[in-house]
């Protein structure tokens, strides 16, 4: 990518200068600079988290249906408050690059959970059994119901995580939930009436589902080629950037994000693919969670999900009949620069609304069961 221009930094003369700056660029270097001020005093660093309960996952592992290297990573930026909050990335980025801005928004209301892939293989009962035991862990060791954040892929895998609960009988104990365009069958991204793909990504995963399925390098080498035009579409819009991050931010986040797409091998990617083929769709509505729950999706779908997606169909039409306290929302922002799919770090300016006035409801909610 080529080198972005830095913002000029703010002098020690801080009226004149902040003065300066917001007349040719209103709010932009105040905003930053309030932002990298608090980064200074307390740095976005998720650390490695030590899970405690295992129960699920070591009976996975034990009964050979996942080997070890399948295990997702946890991250935690530990945060006093009464909302933790478990977030689950797409494909790529990492959850926590991918929340490197909106973290800002998350962590005044208390310890923030990244989960992020496995890079040489994944399982989806594996997965999900280290899901259900951290969401167990911190409510009985820390005494709170976390809200999960899914996003794209990671919606799709909460989502899953709901029905195959619903089907046990327990309601998971979760104080809220947010999907952000959700990708939850294979169809949301090839339709099947169609003869070829006629999204970016469908075009991506269809050639996994091809017989027989390996780990083809040539394969996974185009898949990643995919993810890094994607990104850099957005990372190339100097304009926004001046408005969200600093060049120092700007060429870690990229470094970050391109050792993530290029560290996935041919299976990690191949089983991640296959996870997502088995899915159980959203078909009939029934109460998955009685909860707050907030459905965002961007207003500019189409490079990822195709025009009849199931999934979208459902969660914007029958809303209530799975969620009855759910709520959707389309992220806009201007005809220039619309809000792609899971747009979280270029447009996060966009998301972060509708995430501060749903964390101020359940922060209410909370006082008031209280």
């Amino acid at each position: 990518m080529k080198a972005l221009s830095a913002m000029p930094a703010l002098s020690d003369s801080p009226m004149f200068s902040l003065v300066a700056h917001l007349g040719r660029e209103p709010a932009a270097p105040l905003r930053i600079w309030l932002r990298t001020a608090g980064y200074k005093l307390r740095p976005p660093r998720a650390t490695h988290y030590p899970a405690v309960r295992r129960t699920r996952q070591d009976a996975v592992l034990a009964g050979g249906r996942a080997g070890p290297h399948q295990c997702a990573d946890v991250l935690v930026e530990e945060r006093p408050g009464p909302l933790p909050t478990i977030v689950i990335g797409g494909f790529v980025p990492n959850a926590a690059d991918a929340f490197y801005l909106l973290r800002a928004g998350l962590t005044p209301h208390g310890s923030v959970f990244y989960f992020n892939y496995p890079r040489g293989g994944f399982s989806i009962e594996l997965f999900l059994a280290q899901l259900e035991d951290l969401i167990e862990e911190i409510v009985e060791h820390r005494g709170r119901r976390p809200a999960l954040v899914g996003v794209s892929f990671g919606a799709g895998l909460v989502l899953e995580l709901l029905q195959r609960s619903k089907d046990r009988g327990p309601t998971l104990p979760l104080a809220g939930l947010v999907l952000i365009s959700p990708v939850a069958c294979s169809a949301d991204l090839l339709d099947p009436a169609e003869p070829k793909p006629s999204t970016l990504l469908g075009r991506v995963i269809r050639p996994y589902l091809v017989p027989p399925v390996g780990p083809d390098e040539a394969l996974v080498e185009k898949s990643r080629a995919v993810f890094l035009k994607m990104f850099e579409s957005g990372a190339l819009n100097r304009d926004s950037l001046r408005f969200l991050l600093t060049r120092e931010e700007t060429v870690r986040l990229r470094e970050s994000v391109v050792s993530a797409i290029n560290a996935i091998d041919g299976k990690g990617a191949a089983e991640r693919v296959r996870a997502l083929c088995a899915f159980e769709p959203l078909l009939r509505p029934r109460e998955l969670f009685a909860g707050p729950v907030l459905v965002l999706y961007a207003e500019k779908e189409n490079a990822v999900l195709v025009a009849n997606s199931p999934t979208r169909r459902e969660l914007q039409g029958r809303l209530m009949g799975w969620f009855p306290r759910g709520r959707g929302a389309t992220v806009t922002n201007t005809p220039d620069n619309p809000v792609q799919h899971a747009s979280l770090i270029f447009h996060a300016q966009n998301f972060q609304p509708h995430f501060t006035a749903f964390y101020r409801a359940l922060r209410l909610a909370l006082r008031q069961a209280a």
